[in-house]
């Protein structure tokens, strides 16, 4: 049987299965970030009801479910307008997150996931889709085997992350 993807806009009734989601992925892929695992400052500032609430009435902003035969695997939070560089915010998506469990990985949901952003942006008439990835560990290597290449270099922004681990790739797809 074909595993079915989908992506589901996030609605009240479903903040707490995106927070638990997200949570668990997050961690799953990103403690060793943090100083003793702890990653308390990022959850709070991604994951909590009062952030979601915000960010659903934004209009620039979109939250997934990423769903796997109707269960929820992973989150995606997509700005639909978001300037970089040379690209204004008419000719610019940003894919603030994504986050799949740990189970999932390596099963071409990500893939899908990119897929499906691409597919917004072209039918926004996008000319990038771009996205911010740790220039150390597996998501660079995905990224580029997807397509996407290095544009510029950046750093995490967030209090408490290791100094060493800061370090990040924005990384842009054209459409």
């Amino acid at each position: 049987m074909k595993h079915i993807v989908h992506f589901e806009p996030i609605t009240p009734e479903v903040y707490d299965s995106y927070i638990e989601v997200g949570i668990v992925a997050y961690n799953q892929h990103y403690l060793h970030l943090w100083p003793n695992e702890n990653s308390a400052p990022y959850i709070e500032s991604s994951f909590t009801k009062e952030v979601l609430e915000k960010e659903e009435v934004d209009p620039n902003t979109i939250l997934y479910r990423i769903l796997r035969n109707k269960k929820a695997i992973g989150v995606l939070k997509i700005t639909l307008d978001a300037p970089l560089a040379n690209f204004s915010k008419d000719e610019a998506l940003y894919i603030d997150k994504i986050y799949i469990l740990n189970e999932y990985s390596g099963k071409g949901v990500g893939k899908k996931v990119l897929q499906f952003a691409m597919l917004r942006a072209k039918k926004m008439k996008k000319k990038i889709v771009w996205l911010d990835t740790m220039q150390k560990g597996p998501a660079l290597d995905f990224y580029l085997k997807n397509g996407f290449e290095i544009h510029s270099e950046s750093k995490v922004t967030l209090p408490n992350i290791l100094e060493d681990e800061k370090l990040m790739w924005v990384m842009i797809k054209k459409c």
